[in-house]
């Protein structure tokens, strides 16, 4: 296992610096964007499906010309702590000792899933989802944060809907539920609770343009008068 620490340990630091910029072959895009690396995986099942999502696309950004085992490689670089640790030390005995071999850095992220998430990612993500409101976040913001959640909990059209309803604020519910042609599936809910709320903020805000205009105009003519 020392051989394959050694390894990863130059792959990260590979990946800090110019070593990165491999995964820009055949991509142009990939090497004049500013990508995100993933945050440290400790083996918490609500966040599997984020470290998962962050690995993917960094892999497909900045190395998508490295080789499987090196994509491996740099994945395991960041599961640390926690029950993470002791995954990664076995996984990676059995990489060294050839007692098991990842065809795709896909397959592998599978086996992550499997391990970290199974149905209790399912269960975190159901009560994550149950937790949310709109409260003083803009639209864009709550739905943003809404997709983020509904991601894994198995809740699909129906029971998503109701679920967005209750998180939203009252007020904008109110008005697209008593609406004319009220919307019917999630994505509908998403757009046109967007767009109104961002009416009413616009809406908000030229109305205190307009009433320091007009205390303005009050002020200036205070100071005329005798």
């Amino acid at each position: 296992m020392a051989v394959m620490q050694a390894q990863i340990q130059a792959l990260l630091a590979a990946a800090g610096g110019n070593g990165g910029e491999r995964g820009a072959v055949g991509s142009n895009m990939g090497s004049h964007m500013e990508v995100a690396k993933p945050a440290i995986f400790n083996g918490e099942a609500g966040r599997v499906g984020g470290f998962i999502t962050a690995c993917r696309l960094y892999i497909k950004m900045r190395l998508r010309g490295n080789t499987v085992e090196e994509q491996v490689q740099w994945v395991l670089t960041y599961v640390q702590g926690g029950s993470a640790d002791v995954w990664k030390e076995n996984i990676m005995d059995k990489i060294e000792a050839e007692e098991v071999e990842f065809e795709s850095v896909e397959e592998f992220l599978t086996c992550l899933k499997k391990e970290f998430g199974g149905g209790e990612e399912e269960s975190v993500k159901v009560a994550e989802l149950r937790k949310l409101e709109q409260g003083g976040k803009t639209m864009e913001e709550f739905v943003q944060e809404f997709k983020r959640a509904a991601r894994g909990s198995g809740y699909e059209e129906r029971p998503l809907v109701e679920e967005f309803k209750r998180g939203m604020n009252g007020g904008i519910r109110r008005k697209l539920m008593e609406a004319e042609n009220p919307p019917t599936s999630i994505e509908q809910w998403y757009r046109r609770a967007t767009a109104l709320d961002r009416n009413w903020r616009e809406s908000r805000r030229e109305e205190e343009r307009l009433k320091k205009e007009v205390g303005g105009g009050k002020q200036e003519q205070r100071q005329i008068l005798p």
